[in-house]
C-alpha cells in the first residue's frame, strides 16, 4: 500500500497545511479517507478529480468532511463528459444528510446520491476494492470510526479523531503504520473522550504493538514538536509528524 498524506491539519487548515485527508493506493485502487476543509485543492497534486475510486469518512465534523460539498459540485455540474457516476461513500449514518444540508442548495434532496453512493459505517469488517478494511467506533462527541486497512500482509490504522478507548487499541495491533491523532497537548487540554494528545497516541501505539506511529491532526494553535517528543516518552518505536505531501509504503 502507498499512503500519502493529503492535509493533517486538525481543526481548521494551518498555512502549511490543508485539514485530514489521506490517500490510500494499491493495485491501481485509490481510497481517500476524509476530506477536510482545502482537502480538494491539496488532492489534485496527487491524483485526478475523476480518479478517486473509493471514498471513506470517519466522521462527519467539518473538518473531516466539508469539501464533499467542494467536490459534489465537481461531479454533479462536470461539463465535459457528463456528470460523474456515483462513487463509493463510506460513512456514518446520516452522512447524506448532512452533506445535503451542509450544502444547502442542492437541485433536489436526492442530488447527493446522483454522485455519491452512500454505505452506512458501523463496527465491522467488509471491503473496499483490494483492501479488507475493519472498522470501530471511537471515542468522540459524534459518531466517529476508526480504520484498519489490511492489503497484501501490510496493515494501515488510521484512528480518525477519538479519546483514549480500547477498540483502538486493537485496530492498531500490529499495524505496520499506525496514523494517529494527536490534537491536544499533555498537561494542557484534558477532556475526556475528544482527542488524544501526544503521550496518549504513543501510550496507544505501545499498548497495540504497532511497529510505526505518524501523529496527525495537530491543530495550528498546538506545538507539534512538543506532542512528537511526548510521544516518544511513552513509545520506543520510529515515530514521525505527518507532513502533507509525504508519501509513505507501506
Amino acid at each position: 500500500m502507498k499512503l500519502t498524506v493529503v492535509g493533517c491539519s486538525g481543526s481548521f487548515p494551518s498555512a502549511e497545511s490543508a485539514c485530514s485527508s489521506y490517500l490510500v493506493e494499491a493495485d491501481g485502487f485509490r481510497l481517500l479517507l476524509d476530506m477536510g476543509n482545502g482537502a480538494l485543492g491539496e488532492l489534485q497534486r496527487h491524483c485526478g478529480l475523476y480518479d478517486l475510486d473509493a471514498i471513506y469518512l470517519s466522521h462527519l465534523h467539518a473538518d473531516h468532511c466539508i469539501d464533499m460539498c467542494a467536490y459534489f459540485v465537481a461531479r454533479y455540474y462536470r461539463h465535459d463528459g457528463g456528470r460523474a457516476a456515483p462513487i463509493p461513500v463510506y460513512g456514518p449514518e446520516g452522512t447524506e444528510h448532512r452533506l445535503t444540508t451542509a450544502y444547502a442548495d442542492t437541485p433536489s434532496a436526492s442530488s447527493m446520491s446522483e454522485v455519491f453512493d452512500f454505505h452506512t459505517v458501523k463496527p465491522g469488517s467488509f471491503e473496499i476494492g483490494p483492501f479488507s478494511v475493519h472498522t470501530e467506533k471511537v471515542s468522540h462527541p459524534v459518531e466517529a470510526y476508526g480504520i484498519r486497512i489490511e492489503h497484501g500482509g501490510r496493515t494501515l490504522t488510521y484512528s480518525g479523531d477519538t479519546g483514549v478507548c480500547d477498540p483502538l487499541v486493537e485496530l492498531a495491533r500490529d499495524a505496520d503504520l499506525f496514523l494517529c491523532e494527536a490534537a491536544f497537548t499533555h498537561g494542557k487540554e484534558c477532556i475526556p473522550d475528544l482527542h488524544l494528545n501526544g503521550r496518549e497516541a504513543g501510550e496507544i501505539a505501545a499498548r497495540a504493538a504497532a511497529r510505526r506511529l505518524v501523529l496527525t491532526h495537530i491543530p495550528p494553535w498546538t506545538d507539534p514538536q512538543v506532542n512528537l517528543a511526548d510521544a516518544r516518552e511513552t513509545y520506543t518505536g520510529p515515530v514521525e509528524l505527518a507532513a502533507p505531501r509525504v508519501t509513505y509504503e507501506i
